[in-house]
């Protein structure tokens, strides 16, 4: 099983094995990580799949704990995780279209602290938040959107997300931008540490 964030450094180590009989379900996997977890309301994801506690579980599953969330390039439905500074001006040439009256992008960037890490399980981070692209699109009739959320260190006053859509109308896409933001924070599984000279702490977060 796969452990990220305040797991991760609880248990000294990105993953746990654990022995779980034939017929095993979510609930039953949860059960045992009761004692890593401390209270803490986890999910369990399943194929890179956020998963209610009585999806059974089978041989090969990839199984990843998940604590609470702190929270591409292309067209339409893209995302991207990156370690890299973003770029905005080459988010937005990657929506750019010929239906498009509006542009709305935006940035989130590190404040009050003198830094942020921000730690993904990167694969079912671009899946997940590359569905809710797809969501938005087709929700707002968008010409096309596209996101890109850094990962590891992020000094103050540079971003972290980036959000740049367009659309026909400036109230689809500036609908749309907000979506995609809102559902990245809640549901992607990303988490972020803020970094001071005198100490570091996990950003609380929420179950996604």
């Amino acid at each position: 099983m796969r452990l990220f964030a305040m797991l991760r450094e609880r248990a000294g180590a990105d993953h746990v094995e654990l022995e779980l009989p034939d017929g095993a379900r979510v609930r039953d996997a949860l059960a045992e990580m009761e004692g890593l977890a401390a209270g803490m309301p986890l999910v369990m994801a399943v194929n890179r799949e956020y998963a209610a506690g009585d999806v059974p579980l089978a041989p090969g599953d990839e199984l990843a704990l998940i604590p609470p969330v702190s929270g591409g390039r292309a067209a339409a439905a893209h995302a991207r995780v990156v370690d890299a500074p973003l770029v905005l001006d080459d988010l937005v040439e990657r929506v750019r279209d010929h239906r498009a009256g509006a542009v709305v992008t935006f940035t989130g960037v590190t404040r009050e602290v003198g830094r942020l890490e921000y730690e993904a399980y990167v694969e079912m981070a671009e899946e997940r938040i590359a569905g809710i692209v797809a969501d938005a699109v087709e929700t707002h009739r968008l010409c096309a959107a596209a996101v890109e959320h850094r990962v590891g260190p992020v000094p103050l006053s540079e971003p972290s997300v980036a959000v740049a859509v367009s659309a026909p109308h400036r109230e689809a896409a500036f609908a749309g931008a907000r979506e995609i933001i809102d559902r990245v924070k809640a549901e992607a599984p990303i988490w972020k540490k803020e970094v001071e000279d005198d100490g570091e702490r996990w950003v609380e977060g929420r179950r996604p």
